[in-house]
């Protein structure tokens, strides 16, 4: 067991119980302790967290609270720890800490996450920061941020290991063991062999490095078709390439074939993560950038324009049954058992779109098997059309004794879920074609279909199965 593992256990077993959360009376006690402006208490308490239960410790604790414990831990803080909460918390924290705090904490960090903390400062703080760091840090920095947004060049980190193909497996070994670790990456799988212009030839894995004979030339160990991605390349699809071909690294090169960096698996897992959450979030009309700790008023703001949409849509809906109004008034069953209808498409609808968004989004489905998957969700609605319109079909006869609401409510079940198959795998597919996101847009029109043609088909057979006028 290693000294870090020693000393972050026990600190570990008192902030969380045995159930993995964190105790209450650990935060009321760091926040006692800030309060205080008790320093030497907020270290015994903090010091020793692990970067990630220290970011959900700054998450429970008050808005006022979570400078002032940067500011008490002084040089025991881990900046990186601010990698673990929300942005919006991370960006309140950093307008309140002073530049110099902000300087030293960024120094310490691995490229990838210091472009990770600049990039959510304002232009005029995050160029005061960067002129207060040392030069070759200024450098490699201000490259990275000049990079798209969400690309590889702002995920990468570019602290690697680059070695020329002549070099031996035993060279490389006895230069790790003889070079201090302040000067090697924190972590890396991989050695990277390179050209005199930096041009990537190949990797050696440590396993290989580890096994090979000490007199092997890299170039005669290294794998030379190792998979890259360029700089530009868009993080969802790096994040994509690392889930397709189960990566755990990789490096990251320019347009003329020149290594700039390397992406690891981390950096990955956290763009999966973020990626299916703003999915989901976008699923339910919600703003992607939402987080628990905004205040209500911006809550209320983000929301309201979706929320009118989905007004606007209902209104729709009523205006169906208003063309219906005087069989409804002949019938007051119709207008009991319309909504189900309509409700029952709705849930068909949100099925088929939840795996139709998810299947665009992960790239299993494309045009090349768009009619196939087309043709299934067509079948399962029709099949649980079938079922539920036979079910359905017998509760409303058998609740209002009447015999012909069988056939009425059977057929209109059976239009509606299949109309709700369709509009949920064809709108997305068209949001798609139209470079729409279609986790964002879907629901919207989906529920709109499935409303309209379930008020519409069943109020019609109804008209003309009674004969109502």
């Amino acid at each position: 067991m290693s000294l870090e593992t020693e000393k972050t256990e026990p600190e570990a077993e008192i902030f969380r119980d045995d159930a993995g959360e964190p105790r209450r009376e650990f935060v009321d006690a760091v926040q006692g302790a800030i309060d205080a402006d008790d320093s030497a208490r907020v270290r015994e308490l903090a010091s020793s967290l692990h970067e990630a239960d220290l970011g959900d410790l700054i998450e429970l604790l008050s808005h006022e609270a979570r400078p002032r414990l940067v500011e008490l831990m002084g040089s025991d803080f881990d900046f990186t720890a601010l990698m673990e909460v929300g942005e919006t918390t991370r960006e309140d924290i950093l307008e309140e800490l002073p530049v110099e705090t902000v300087v030293e904490g960024v120094r310490d960090l691995d490229s990838d996450d210091a472009v990770a903390i600049l990039e959510t400062l304002e232009p005029a703080e995050r160029a005061e920061i960067l002129e207060a760091l040392p030069a070759s840090d200024r450098v490699v920095l201000r490259r990275s941020l000049d990079y798209p947004e969400n690309s590889a060049g702002r995920l990468m980190q570019t602290e690697l290991v680059a070695m020329p193909p002549f070099w031996t497996a035993g060279q490389v070994l006895d230069f790790f063991r003889e070079t201090s670790s302040d000067v090697l990456p924190h972590s890396f799988f991989e050695v990277f062999v390179v050209d005199p212009g930096y041009h990537l030839l190949g990797t050696v894995f440590l396993d290989a490095l580890v096994r090979a004979r000490s007199g092997a030339p890299l170039e005669d160990i290294m794998q030379s078709d190792r998979r890259r991605v360029f700089v530009t390349e868009d993080a969802a699809e790096v994040a994509r390439i690392f889930e397709h071909y189960n990566l755990v690294s990789t490096p990251v090169v320019d347009d003329s074939g020149r290594l700039v960096g390397v992406i690891t698996i981390d950096d990955i897992v956290d763009v999966i993560q973020e990626a299916a959450s703003e999915e989901i979030k976008a699923l339910g009309g919600v703003n992607p950038q939402e987080e628990l700790t905004d205040d209500f008023w911006w809550i209320a703001r983000a929301r309201f324009l979706w929320l009118l949409i989905n007004l606007a849509t209902a209104f729709i809906a009523s205006t169906v049954l208003k063309m219906f109004e005087s069989q409804l008034e002949q019938m007051v069953a119709l207008a009991v058992l319309a909504p189900i209808i309509a409700s029952q498409g709705g849930n068909s609808a949100t099925q088929t779109m939840t795996v139709a968004v998810r299947a665009l989004a992960t790239r299993e489905l494309t045009r090349a098997n768009a009619w196939r998957i087309i043709w299934r969700e067509l079948a399962a609605g029709a099949i649980n059309g079938a079922a539920f319109g036979l079910l359905t079909g017998l509760v409303a006869a058998n609740w209002f004794h009447n015999l012909g609401l069988l056939p009425v409510m059977g057929l209109a079940m059976f239009t509606n879920l299949v109309a709700g198959a369709l509009g949920g795998i064809l709108v997305p597919l068209m949001l798609e074609r139209f470079k729409v996101d279609p986790a964002v847009s879907s629901s919207a029109f989906v529920t709109t279909v499935t409303d309209v043609v379930g008020y519409a088909s069943f109020l019609s057979i109804a008209t003309l199965w009674f004969g109502l006028a």
